[in-house]
């Protein structure tokens, strides 16, 4: 059973946003509450009155009128709150002064810069003006390639205000993966690097961007950010210019804020791509302006002018979130470089020079602070830290708040790219027990279910979202009969957003994710997630990184490898496999050992940090590489060699 780890004191839970909100429903809509239970039961069984009630309570700014919250009941294809316009980004700054600080940002040498609003909005108003120069109308794209800088937040800004569709790469991605992305939205503007530094080293992507531009025949203009001046870049039909004269100092009209229809698109983000084109998913101005406001108040309980630092790059999902805590009032801190360089302190002393409230990263990440060692600086300014992107395991929440001798809130969220928000994560009012995610958040309708539709709980099931949300994807790009829509999420479950995750809602309301459903370990009828594994294995301090998967062989024989990466000058003998196996038997069970434990070079991950197994099963089941993964989606992509390798000497 989980440990009760922290419990929030009356004054804490009073002072919340959610708390503030629960006040305002009970003063202005007559709806008390016992607990959060009972508001998350409300928000998901009356989800109109929920949703409309936010367009009240957070005072949003729109036109028009609406006659009913949604067009039909079933998904997918909802069309929400037809004929009212609005605009997301004019919500980001509403409220803010021109001296009112903005963002800030800083790089590998600890060197940070401060930007008002005051130059925010007047650098986003000059870049306007060039996409009203060359005759952007509303709807057209805008695509960066950009690392986590300041020029890359102004873009979307400047997007978001003038009704464009923004979308965005890190440099990091080698040009097929870019041009896999770009070339399926058609933009008319690219904002672009040809350089970046990253883990103290510099990298030219000149090739690569000249790649992209003559990729895209759309194209009217490429804004180039600090370019090397001995390159020139020269196309017919497209012109090319530099940020910093676009941005320097004359007399703009004023940025311009163009109300968009509720369902208009906003941003489009995509898929992995490991095999095939990435999806490209299509969020809207209202859906997601909606479900920001309702997550940075309520879940991040954010607060105007704390700090927001999250470590990503600008081709994940939560570089867009990072953004969204401008809707309750905070400064993003942006972090340009690798999060351990020059050793692995550096994003801990980055949270404590900059005086961060509220910490976001990986669990990979602190797992990695544990194994290292560290003894953490005194983060007193710090209210939460969030972990994303893997399970969350009960030696990191000891370790944390051992570490941070004070109270703050630990959160473990897990939603993703589909809807650019969580759909578990953090409640101000409950207590937190060690391993679990606190709860389903509101307005999201998550169920467990087992194969044949029967829910679950305290048991290991299907995450599915039951009712419709406004920030569900409004389509995929170029899908425009919803094929691929519906094969990715409701082909599994009728009418049900089947999300592929293995997920358990505990008898304290919290959630414990797996893994993906789609690389689950089957072992001897009994459904094992990944993540059991490997957070047995972080008592092995051997042990660098893991990696397990499980297939049928070509004898039908079920076989079930797992792969090591050790510690640098450690290799694997008998004693240490031994411990593996011992440790695996004693922290999950029997059922979980491996069949045979192999010593690798590396772990394979995609940019966005995410483990490869399926792409890994697949080639142990007979696949070439080129068949299962594009390597431009790949963090480290000739790691998938030796695996292969594996596979045809040993394995087959």
């Amino acid at each position: 059973m989980s440990t009760l780890i922290y419990q929030p004191d009356t004054a804490t839970i009073h002072g919340s946003n959610l708390y503030h909100y629960m006040e305002w429903l009970d003063t202005h809509r007559a709806l008390k509450f016992a607990d959060y239970e009972a508001l998350w039961k409300w928000s998901v069984e009356d989800i109109d009155s929920f949703w409309s009630s936010l367009l009240d309570y957070f005072e949003i700014t729109y036109q028009g009128s609406f006659d009913k919250i949604r067009s039909q009941s079933e998904m997918p294809g909802i069309q929400w709150f037809e004929g009212i316009s609005l605009n997301y980004a004019y919500h980001l700054s509403r409220s803010k002064t021109k001296d009112q600080l903005a963002l800030v940002a800083c790089n590998e040498s600890s060197q940070y810069i401060e930007l008002t609003w005051e130059s925010v909005l007047k650098q986003a108003a000059q870049i306007q003006e060039i996409f009203n120069f060359y005759g952007l109308q509303p709807g057209d794209r805008v695509a960066g390639y950009l690392p986590n800088i300041p020029a890359a937040s102004i873009s979307l800004f400047a997007s978001i205000a003038s009704g464009l569709v923004w979308s965005s790469c890190s440099p990091d991605f080698g040009s097929s993966s870019v041009i896999d992305r770009f070339s399926q939205i058609g933009p008319k503007v690219l904002i672009a690097v040809d350089q970046y530094r990253y883990g103290g080293k510099s990298f030219d992507r000149n090739k690569d961007l000249h790649e992209i531009i003559r990729a895209l025949p759309t194209l009217k203009v490429c804004i180039l950010i600090k370019p090397n001046i001995d390159v020139a870049y020269q196309y017919p039909g497209v012109a090319c210019i530099d940020w910093d004269e676009i941005t320097a100092p004359f007399d703009d009209k004023g940025l311009v804020y163009r109300p968009m229809p509720f369902n208009h698109p906003m941003w489009i983000l995509y898929s992995s791509g490991t095999t095939g084109l990435p999806k490209a998913i299509t969020h809207s101005q209202g859906g997601m302006l909606l479900e920001h406001l309702k997550y940075t108040h309520f879940h991040n309980n954010v607060k105007t002018n704390e700090r927001f630092l999250w470590y990503t790059t600008t081709g994940w999902m939560m570089w867009n979130y990072l953004h969204a805590t401008w809707l309750s009032g905070a400064i993003p801190v942006l972090y340009d470089g690798h999060p351990t360089y020059p050793d692995s302190m550096q994003l801990w002393r980055l949270a404590k020079d900059l005086n961060i409230n509220h910490f976001g990263t990986s669990a990979p990440f602190l797992h990695a602070s544990i194994k290292d060692g560290l003894n953490l600086p005194q983060l007193s300014d710090l209210k939460s830290l969030s972990s994303t992107g893997s399970p969350l395991n009960d030696e990191v929440y000891g370790w944390l708040y051992k570490q941070i001798n004070h109270d703050f809130y630990l959160w473990s969220m897990s939603g993703g790219t589909d809807m650019c928000t969580a759909f578990v994560g953090g409640c101000p009012i409950w207590p937190i027990y060690s391993g679990e995610i606190q709860c389903r958040a509101l307005g999201c309708d998550l169920k467990v279910l087992d194969p044949s539709g029967i829910e679950l709980k305290d048991e290991v099931g299907e995450l599915v979202i039951a009712q419709p949300m406004p920030c569900m994807p409004i389509y995929f790009w170029n899908d425009s009969e919803m094929n691929k829509y519906k094969e990715s999420y409701f082909s599994e479950y009728p009418g049900l957003w089947r999300h592929g995750d293995w997920i358990t809602l505990t008898i304290h309301h919290g959630l414990i994710i797996s893994g993906r459903s789609d690389t689950t370990l089957k072992r001897f009828g009994v459904r094992i997630g990944t993540s059991e594994i490997y957070a047995a294995l972080l008592y092995i301090h051997q042990i660098d990184d893991a990696l397990i998967i499980h297939y049928d062989d070509k004898d039908g024989k079920s076989f079930m490898p797992m792969f090591v990466k050790l510690k640098a000058g450690i290799y694997l003998d008998d004693l240490l496999v031994s411990e593996i196996k011992q440790t695996i038997k004693t922290k999950c069970s029997p059922r979980h050992l491996p069949d045979q434990i192999i010593q690798v070079q590396d772990i394979p991950y995609t940019l966005s940090g995410k483990k490869m197994e399926a792409p890994v099963k697949k080639i142990f089941m007979g696949k070439k590489i080129s068949e299962v993964v594009t390597p431009g989606t790949m963090r480290n992509p000739a790691s998938l060699e030796e695996f292969e390798t594996i596979f045809h000497q040993n394995l087959k």
